[in-house]
């Protein structure tokens, strides 16, 4: 029976210090191989010039180094890029490449092919779950994207819940802070949870990383109608647990808050948000809604925005607001999915 060949870009330090045992080499053949793969982008063995060639013959037969190009590409006049990636089953996934100032950027990955969270005002979660996404399909995402020019930041924001993908994330995780690799810094790195809080708690004790929590409401009632999790784990469990996680990490952690018009985006809501805050380290990212076709949710007003910010700020909460990016583009999670599975059916 043919031996199924491992794909490097799947392992982590330890796992490829173990593969690589296992062909009888040296533990510093680890680094060798890791800078061929992630900082020289080298997927050919036989392009590693400083191993033996009986070693490269046997990474050959044994190992494979996957590599992406995206099948989609579209760019917004405003430098946003969207990436659009054929997975090996046919599945589909995006990535969303994000100018910021002084020449950086931020991608925005994803960690599941759709969504089994089911919030009412993501595009990704009306697809359903198809299936996670696998260590080297999260860190491809970042190696495709790196071929348009540097990225300073990596954001597990984009399809899917990456706490509903824990093992793979830590993984894929671990492989970007690897130093011989591509190198990221765990304050470079950020992961955003709609609100498992058993997860939240695994994740503090597994490995570091930014907090992101989608909140988007101040009452479980508007947030259980939004977000289907809150069900399970109602506000003041989830703020309980990231109460502990700012405490265990020493980490500030980010409430990203998306405003609806006519939702959550009134001066209760704001009033209601500073109460639910007090006690923990931590700081809100406002979000514009991004209206797509056939949403039933409105963008707030300009004023609704800047008088909610507002009200936060006076009360020395740290509360920015996001820049639109890619509005003539479809730059939302899902939303270039969406509108390619639509022509492929018409």
């Amino acid at each position: 029976m043919i031996k199924e060949k491992i794909d490097l870009k799947s392992l982590n330090r330890e796992q490829l210090e173990e593969f690589l045992s296992e062909l009888g080499k040296e533990k510093y053949r680890t680094k060798q191989i890791l800078r061929w793969i992630y900082q020289r982008q080298v997927t050919d063995f036989e392009q590693m010039t400083d191993l033996a060639k009986q070693f490269r013959q046997q990474l050959q037969e044994r190992a494979t180094i996957s590599s992406w190009q995206p099948e989609v590409v579209e760019t917004s006049t405003d430098g946003t890029r969207k990436y659009l990636f054929r997975l090996a089953d046919g599945l589909s996934v995006e990535a969303v490449r994000i100018p910021m100032d002084e020449g950086r950027a931020t991608l925005c990955i994803s960690t599941q092919v759709g969504c089994a969270m089911g919030c009412q005002f993501c595009m990704t979660g009306t697809f359903g779950l198809a299936r996670n996404l696998r260590p080297e399909e999260i860190v491809n995402q970042v190696c495709a994207a790196l071929q348009d020019g540097p990225i300073t930041n990596i954001v597990l924001m984009g399809m899917g819940e990456p706490l509903h993908n824990l093992d793979n994330v830590v993984t894929a995780l671990q492989i970007f802070y690897l130093d011989d690799g591509l190198g990221y810094g765990t304050r470079r790195v950020t992961l955003s949870t709609c609100g498992l809080v058993p997860e939240i708690k695994a994740l503090s004790q597994r490995i570091k990383v930014q907090l992101a929590v989608s909140l988007n409401a101040t009452t479980d009632e508007v947030r259980s109608q939004l977000m289907p999790v809150n069900q399970r784990y109602p506000l003041n469990v989830l703020m309980d647990a990231c109460r502990d996680y700012a405490l265990q990490t020493k980490q500030r952690v980010t409430f990203e808050y998306t405003l609806i018009d006519g939702v959550n985006d009134s001066m209760a809501d704001a009033k209601r948000l500073v109460k639910l805050l007090h006690g923990v380290r931590s700081k809100v990212n406002l979000i514009a809604y991004n209206e797509h076709e056939g949403a039933e949710f409105k963008a707030p007003t300009e004023e609704s925005v800047k008088a909610f910010q507002s009200y936060l700020l006076q009360r020395d909460i740290v509360a920015t607001l996001r820049a639109s990016k890619g509005q003539d583009i479809s730059a939302a999670c899902g939303q270039l999915k969406g509108k390619l599975d639509a022509q492929s059916v018409t």
